[in-house]
């Protein structure tokens, strides 16, 4: 059973494709937001002095200064270099997510080609990060600590890595189909309802819901990198 999108009314585009044209408008909305993001930053003295009051940069700043402090608490000093990927991810995953609130749009991140997707890139990324810091060592991190187990140890640790894209999308799209059939479900109910609140109080739920479920992903993939280029195996 589908929901009705606005997309749909487009030529060519149905079902199959709903998610495809909703993941390329969040990427344009994502484009849209840093290029007015970088305006709001000024040039010179002004871009890097602190917003004086609530604007567009001073929001900015929140998101990027927490996502940062968060990358150097999971990964450390090195942490700081991948703010730009993170941040990147979470404000697409993000933009996905809010999308379901709009009547008549559908959040591709509820389409588990997309959501696997994206763990397929934190997959990639920190499979070649840990190549690249450790090279052909890293290897040894899926033979365990004891020479004798390293065959059990490897077929667990191979296991455990190749279901990690599955997790991540299957926790995202899961989470994100529930979330908002939920919201879809009471609106309807009380549908012309204007003095009963309970609609607002899913709505206020669904965008907590959105920034949690792009605040885990984020924080699995940083988890995920950290343990791959740790030098502690």
């Amino acid at each position: 059973m589908h929901h009705f999108s606005w997309l749909q009314l487009f030529p060519n585009v149905t079902h199959e494709t709903l998610h495809v044209a909703t993941a390329l408008l969040s990427a344009v909305l994502l484009v849209i937001l840093a290029f007015v993001g970088r305006m709001a930053l000024g040039k010179g003295d002004e871009a890097v002095a602190p917003a004086s009051s609530f604007s567009v940069k001073g929001v900015m700043e929140m998101i990027t200064e927490f996502i940062t402090d968060l990358a150097e608490l999971i990964i450390g000093d090195d942490g700081k270099k991948f703010v730009p990927m993170f941040a990147a991810v979470f404000f697409y995953i993000l933009i996905n997510n809010m999308m379901g609130l709009i009547p008549g749009l559908s959040p591709s991140t509820d389409n588990l080609n997309t959501t696997v997707a994206l763990g397929l890139l934190s997959f990639l990324v920190y499979n070649y990060y840990g190549v690249r810091e450790h090279g052909v060592a890293y290897l040894k991190h899926f033979a365990g600590p004891v020479l004798w187990l390293a065959p059990l140890m490897v077929a667990i640790e191979l296991v455990s890595h190749m279901i990690r894209p599955l997790s991540l999308g299957l926790r995202l799209q899961g989470n994100m189909m529930a979330d908002h059939t939920v919201v879809a479900v009471f609106v309807d109910l009380f549908h012309g309802m204007w003095f009963i609140p309970i609609p607002a109080i899913f709505y206020g739920m669904s965008i907590f819901v959105s920034f949690m479920q792009a605040f885990v992903f984020t924080m699995l993939s940083m988890i995920y990198i950290s343990m791959a280029i740790a030098h502690d195996h």
